[in-house]
């Protein structure tokens, strides 16, 4: 058994605190090592605690002896942003997971940030309201960690990410201070917007332990729409003809040729009827929502910016059964590519819709230049691909350039004037390229920060920022 290196006084402190909510020994510790980039780092300790008062104490004990502090809540982000790579004490946030408040009136929620996305938006229904961001890992991430990564899911393009939804946040700084950031209104104007920064900031500056989420009513009608297309190219054109007209869709997604058989082979398996052509070599997936006399007319406008070059076919989900069954298929991507080969890298870009077309491009060029299969699939509406470069981990060639090609995807999203991620976030994977996306001051600035918040660095520290 590998023994805590924390301090003896620590270890007594938080042991007093917490009773059978502090962790100590390996095999717990295992458990709360890695996340869903496969990473490992063993932390130290692991901290449950069940309020803010709680957290206050484990932070400023922590604070005292210099032992870096990292929140997590599942760990579903694909970045490392929850691995203790410095050790330290992890803050499980799983015994905070209380919705404290519905308040229909006001279309807000009170949540602790345990609580999972799923969980919460099963509550919210009932009220006929709905909380926008859908991770695909929504049944089992929690709002914490939604907030922490600024999660979006396939209802931002109409909706907004984590951080265009989040009304006001308690939280508990470096210095073990509690803060209060924004207020329970849709409109403020009194002071610095806080609660907006701390939303992405994947636990380098504060510890949310609170959060004032702003609601939206549920649509009362939604129909989905399946364009398939020729090329990759004529569905990435379309994206652009699709967000340049007024009516923005509820849903976009994008799937390219790879994507297309793995669906269509997932269909199969759960007995879907719908058979995808064998001549699509990409797909757009959109949804209208809204009411019985606005509805038509918005599926109409969408079915016509789709239609262009290269459309194979354009389809209306016959029934919520068969919408279901094609939303099963797109979620079921991204453990599908396991079949493609045993090692993949997946990153999430994003950059400006009209660029979308040029981004697809140049991510098949690099693979053809590489001889990788690179599949990409995502939020088309926002710009956000997620690009899957599949290799052998076993080959050590293959492993140098699948990692030499994502540097690359990078650099060709930051040139297309996007950025290294729309909604997995920084974390560990990508802090070494964060010079190439922001120029020196505003990283100086983004330290100055960092340091406002947590003057001695214990807050996840080696993540983030170079």
């Amino acid at each position: 058994m590998t023994a805590t290196k924390l301090p003896a006084a620590l270890d007594a402190t938080l042991a007093a605190l917490l009773g059978a909510g502090w962790r100590t020994d390996e095999s717990e510790r295992l458990a709360y090592g890695y996340d869903n980039s496969r990473r490992l780092a063993l932390p130290d300790a692991v901290a449950l605690p069940t309020d803010a008062a709680q957290v206050q104490a484990i932070v400023r004990a922590c604070r005292a002896h210099r032992v870096p502090v990292i929140a997590r809540g599942r760990g579903t982000n694909t970045t490392g942003a929850a691995v203790p790579v410095a050790g330290g004490v992890v803050v499980s946030f799983e015994r905070m997971d209380r919705i404290l408040a519905i308040r229909p009136g006001d279309r807000c929620a009170v949540v602790e940030p345990g609580v999972l996305n799923g969980e919460l938006q099963h509550a919210l229904a009932a009220h006929g309201l709905f909380w926008p961001p859908d991770p695909t890992s929504a049944g089992f991430s929690t709002v914490g960690g939604n907030l922490a990564c600024n999660a979006g899911g396939p209802r931002a393009v109409k909706y907004g990410a984590s951080r265009d939804n989040v009304l006001a946040l308690t939280a508990v700084t470096g210095t073990g201070a509690l803060v209060r950031c924004g207020s329970a209104t849709t409109k403020g104007a009194t002071g610095y917007d806080l609660q907006r920064l701390l939303v992405g900031s994947e636990g380098t500056l504060a510890l949310i332990v609170e959060a004032t989420l702003r609601l939206t009513p549920l649509p009362p009608q939604r129909r989905a729409l399946r364009a398939l297309y020729r090329d990759v190219a004529s569905a990435a054109a379309a994206v652009a003809r699709l967000m340049a007209q007024p009516v923005t869709p509820s849903m976009l997604e994008f799937m390219d040729g790879d994507c297309v058989r793995l669906a269509r082979e997932h269909m199969r398996a759960d007995g879907g009827s719908a058979e995808l052509p064998v001549e699509a070599g990409a797909l757009l997936m959109l949804e209208a929502d809204g009411d019985a006399h606005t509805l038509p007319w918005a599926v109409e406008a969408l079915a016509r910016a789709a239609e262009g070059e290269g459309l194979v076919a354009l389809d209306d989900a016959a029934d919520e059964a068969a919408r279901e069954r094609l939303w099963a298929a797109r979620k079921a991507l991204s453990p599908a590519l396991r079949r493609l080969a045993p090692g993949k890298l997946n990153e999430d870009v994003v950059v400006p819709v009209s660029r979308l077309p040029e981004l697809v491009a140049g991510v098949q060029a690099l693979a053809r230049e590489v001889a990788l299969p690179i599949v990409c699939f995502g939020h088309a509406g926002n710009g956000n691909l997620h690009v899957n470069i599949l290799y052998d981990p076993a080959d050590a060639a293959q492993t140098d350039r699948a990692e030499a090609a994502m540097a690359r995807v990078f650099a060709l999203a930051i040139a297309l004037d996007g950025t290294l991620s729309g909604e997995h976030g920084i974390g560990l994977l990508k802090r070494g390229f964060m010079p190439q996306a922001l120029d020196p001051d505003t990283l100086t600035l983004m330290r100055t920060v960092k340091a406002a918040f947590d003057p001695d660095g214990i807050l996840n520290p080696g993540k983030l920022l170079p």
